[in-house]
């Protein structure tokens, strides 16, 4: 990534993130220690292990090279005590960019080879955000539980009941906030993941899903009609449908943006404009997301400093407000967000779009 000058205005904004996933967040030092303590560290220096975890230059532009810097971190994040310990090192380094409210993502099912149960991969997860609320008392942190789509439906059912277990309402400290569904769109349909979004959503948890980042508008239109999503990761493809953007807009649904990874993963084409300025043209709101802090060497002070190209910081404050007001993390045991008016449609009719 290109250096990028970040200035006291930008510094200085107390910022919300809402889509950033642990295994591509773990700051390469972190990684490095636990692989020499693990004897796990596949080369002789901290300099060649930061050429396997970050995209380099002339890597970008391929969603296959990018999904590449994800092997060597699941190395380590298979033993409980290494979760908690990365969360704290994620949550810190969020801390540094005045980051105040965070939500992770995380698959648990992805971390449970070495022997951990599901329910203990996702606790994990929940200690490293409970020693670090002790640590920084002034952030709000929460947790939503991704499924992946290859797995396939029945997968993610498991996953949503794993999840529901450790929901927010049942805990007096951090626990499950949401659902969501990531992977391969491509051969894996949104509509055939309801029942998993059913019992997501039975369980009180916040539905958000990545789709239109390598499929059509047609996967944002499944996401929001039949699995009732009212978040939508990176959603790049819906400007190619102007209906649907308006409909974004009236149910004011909201963007989860991840600029810089998605000109890496060829979500967006490299010299063509971000899909963040049309959503903004809509009055659709969005948030500004780092997706992946260490694969794309970035983090909410940059992303930020990037879109003062086209708004003023006054502007990106006004984002995260927004942002603040989306996200899925209870306050006084109440959730932030009012779902939006839409209802997902009874999955056995055809779906319509108006």
């Amino acid at each position: 990534m290109k250096r990028v000058k970040i200035t006291s205005e930008v510094a200085d904004i107390e910022k919300v993130e809402l889509h950033q996933h642990v295994d591509g967040s773990i700051p390469v030092d972190v990684t490095w220690r636990l692989m020499r303590k693990h004897g796990l560290n596949p080369v002789n220096s901290k300099k060649e292990m930061e050429k396997l975890l970050v995209l380099q230059e002339g890597e970008e532009g391929a969603l296959l090279r990018y999904l590449d810097k994800f092997h060597y971190p699941l190395w380590i994040t298979q033993f409980y005590d290494n979760i908690a310990s990365v969360i704290e090192s994620i949550v810190a380094e969020a801390y540094e960019n005045n980051v105040r409210l965070l939500e992770l993502r995380y698959a648990p099912i992805i971390h449970v080879f070495a022997g951990l149960t599901l329910r203990q991969a996702i606790s994990s997860v929940l200690s490293g955000i409970n020693k670090s609320k002790k640590r920084f008392p002034d952030m709000e942190l929460g947790l939503i539980v991704i499924a992946m789509r290859h797995q396939g439906p029945h997968i993610a059912t498991i996953l949503a009941r794993q999840a529901i277990s450790e929901a927010q309402s049942l805990h007096e400290r951090s626990g499950v906030i949401g659902f969501d569904l990531a992977g391969a769109e491509r051969g894996n349909p949104a509509r055939l993941f309801g029942e998993s979004y059913d019992i997501a959503r039975s369980g009180g948890l916040q539905l958000t899903i990545h789709a239109g980042e390598d499929e059509g508008p047609q996967a944002i239109w499944e996401s929001i009609d039949i699995l009732g999503a009212t978040r939508i990761g990176h959603g790049c493809s819906a400007i190619k449908d102007k209906v649907l953007l308006k409909r974004l807009a009236r149910d004011k649904i909201m963007i989860e943006c991840c600029y810089t990874s998605n000109y890496q993963t060829g979500a967006v084409k490299i010299g063509e404009p971000h899909p963040i300025l049309t959503f903004l043209e809509y009055d659709i709101p969005i948030s500004i997301c780092t997706d992946n802090t260490t694969v794309s060497a970035t983090n909410q002070n940059k992303e930020n400093a990037i879109l003062l190209q086209w708004m003023s910081p006054l502007e990106l404050r006004k984002i995260h407000k927004t942002s603040e007001k989306h996200s899925f993390i209870h306050k006084n045991g109440r959730p932030r967000m009012v779902h939006s008016k839409t209802k997902p449609a009874k999955r056995k009719k055809r779906l319509t779009l108006v």
